[in-house]
């Protein structure tokens, strides 16, 4: 339900939320080969998100990429609207235009509920709530 852009960026996000500080803050280049994401890529997802103020950034010697505090409560919804947009997890399933609860598609009664659920679960959930869960055990990153 979510691009692999998405499933970059959040990755991302959760590996400078448990490795980085505002003084430790971390290269794009060595968050690369921990998260399994390609460095030019990364680089730009992580200035996309900096952009949006989703994790801070500082140029220069001694630059990098943290997560401030502020940063922690960002909810998960919002890094996945930064990087697929707006209709990414409200659209069809089977990509029609046309597709409502006046018009359904096929697939429209099978994931409607499951799809609203999820959104739900995304704006209510921070990256602060899964550093959190991976931190208890309750879920892994494998880093």
């Amino acid at each position: 339900m979510i691009s692999n852009s998405s499933k970059y960026a959040v990755k991302a996000v959760l590996y400078l939320a448990l490795n980085s500080s505002e003084s430790h803050k971390i290269l794009a280049k060595d968050i690369s080969s921990p998260t399994n994401i390609p460095k030019a890529y990364l680089a730009k997802v992580l200035q996309e998100l900096s952009r949006h103020n989703i994790v801070s950034s500082v140029k220069g010697p001694g630059g990098g990429f943290y997560l401030s505090e502020d940063n922690k409560k960002i909810p998960i919804m919002k890094i996945i609207h930064v990087i697929d947009g707006d209709n990414r997890l409200t659209s069809c399933m089977l990509s029609l235009q046309e597709c409502d609860e006046e018009n359904p598609c096929p697939m429209h009664d099978l994931v409607g509920n499951t799809k609203v659920n999820f959104v739900k679960n995304l704006e209510q959930n921070t990256v602060e709530d899964l550093v959190e869960d991976i931190r208890e055990g309750k879920s892994f990153l494998p880093l």
